[in-house]
């Protein structure tokens, strides 16, 4: 890979961190015990990903958020995850302000893409790149657009 002197997208800041849970309801107590979140609103049910997610809040707008996610079959990719990883962190969502820009521009930077084109996601639209391309993590951008009040 090639060193640049500027950065190959402009990202940031963090709009969520996910984390795959065996159950919505099981978990949301957890959150809301231990550290006094409570959700957005009410789970949505994303059947082109087969899981089920929910937001919480951690502070006022624009505060990162917490999304827990729960498979809904078992042979989706989160689901293998789950069975795989157990539960905990899945991915780290950045806001981007061009999601088509910056998904040219990361390629261009020999990022690996799981998606070369925007999708539909729980919240607008999103990219995930794979988590080969930075230390074993999962990162989602999000079109920031979509995301700011």
């Amino acid at each position: 890979m090639t060193r640049r002197s500027e950065p190959a997208a402009q990202l940031g800041p963090i709009d969520h961190v996910a984390v795959v849970v065996r159950s919505l309801e099981e978990s949301m107590p957890r959150y809301r015990e231990f550290f006094g979140l409570e959700p957005i609103e009410q789970p949505i049910e994303l059947p082109s990903q087969a899981v089920r997610v929910v937001f919480l809040a951690t502070g006022p707008e624009p505060s990162a958020r917490i999304e827990l996610i729960e498979p809904t079959d078992r042979a989706s990719g989160v689901a293998r995850f789950l069975a795989g990883r157990g539960e905990g962190l899945h991915h780290v969502c950045l806001r981007s302000a061009d999601l088509p820009r910056d998904l040219t521009a990361l390629a261009a930077a020999e990022a690996e893409l799981i998606d070369a084109e925007p999708r539909p996601g729980a919240d607008g639209l999103v990219a995930f790149i794979h988590p080969r391309t930075l230390n074993g993590v999962l990162w989602e951008l999000i079109s920031a657009q979509e995301t700011q009040p």
